[in-house]
């Protein structure tokens, strides 16, 4: 049954009580990494083997988007921050995922030679026993965003996000 999170803002990824976060590298520049995570928002489930859907919602005001993942988790997202070329965040509105209270998912860019450095944040509050649960899955979380980074680079090689606008906007699709 889906259930509505405590809204909260882009500082909550340095604020929340458990922030767990991961370190990788891409090839690509900051600039089109931010264009894979910020405006082609149905490539996602091209690249990152959890997502099983990605699609952009319509809502009044900030961008939102519709996300599922494998097992079932579905959310409801609003973009708290789309920085180019260095910070893409957003909070979970909506989940049917039982416990958390708040949640926010932050990634940071920055350049790194010829590629990017990305670090992915996900920021928590809910009661122990769901904090237990993440910290007890951080070594999966890790190996899926390893995964994640390995299958950008591929999508970004092969030509994926190229043309994506804000202003016509992704397609939906699933995988």
């Amino acid at each position: 049954m889906p259930r509505k999170l405590r809204p909260v803002g882009a500082d909550f990824a340095d604020a929340a009580r458990l922030r767990v976060t991961f370190a990788g590298r891409t090839a690509a520049d900051p600039a089109r990494v931010h264009r894979a995570l910020a405006e082609d928002t149905a490539g996602w489930a091209s690249w990152f083997r959890i997502v099983t859907l990605a699609r952009p919602v319509e809502g009044a005001g900030r961008s939102r988007r519709e996300i599922r993942l494998l097992g079932g988790a579905r959310f409801v997202e609003t973009v708290m921050a789309a920085e180019a070329p260095r910070r893409y965040a957003y909070r979970v509105d909506v989940t049917n995922v039982p416990g958390p209270k708040a949640l926010l998912e932050d990634w940071r860019l920055s350049p790194a030679g010829r590629g990017t450095a990305v670090r992915w944040t996900l920021a928590l509050d809910a009661p122990a026993p769901v904090r237990w649960v993440l910290l007890l899955a951080r070594p999966v979380l890790g190996a899926a965003f390893r995964d994640a980074m390995r299958r950008l680079d591929g999508y970004l090689a092969a030509g994926g996000g190229a043309g994506v606008s804000p202003a016509s906007g992704p397609s939906s699709g699933t995988r």
